[in-house]
């Protein structure tokens, strides 16, 4: 048996299937035409570049692809050297300041305050 909500009486009441599926009188639309496009004409014209920008710099993704791929034992994160180090080695300074500092946070909120 199927149920719905009712307003009057403020609990379930039995319900036909069409009414539990679609409660409070909600019924789904039937449009007698299709809605029209959104996007129906192109965006932007072929060969037109004054309507919008293009980046014309170099496409490096090969060059970082025989990086990244090549087989020398270093992690993937730190394949590019210095920077990348330098970024792993703040980030995980950073974290285990965080730890320590929440542990130490979690000791002193666990430690009763005096009277005075």
């Amino acid at each position: 048996m199927y149920y719905k909500f009712s307003g009057i009486a403020q609990k379930l009441i039995g319900a036909a299937p069409i009414e539990a599926c679609h409660p409070q009188g909600l019924r789904p639309s039937v449009y007698s035409e299709a809605p029209a496009a959104i996007f129906s004409s192109p965006t932007k014209v072929v060969g037109d570049s004054s309507t919008a920008a293009e980046y014309r710099g170099k496409n490096r993704v090969p060059e970082l692809q025989k990086l990244f791929q090549k087989v020398d034992g270093v992690p993937v994160h730190l394949k590019r050297g210095v920077p990348d180090r330098l970024l792993y080695r703040t980030t995980m300074a950073l974290s285990l300041g965080g730890t320590i500092y929440c542990l130490i946070a979690l000791y002193l909120a666990t430690q009763p305050r005096n009277k005075k």
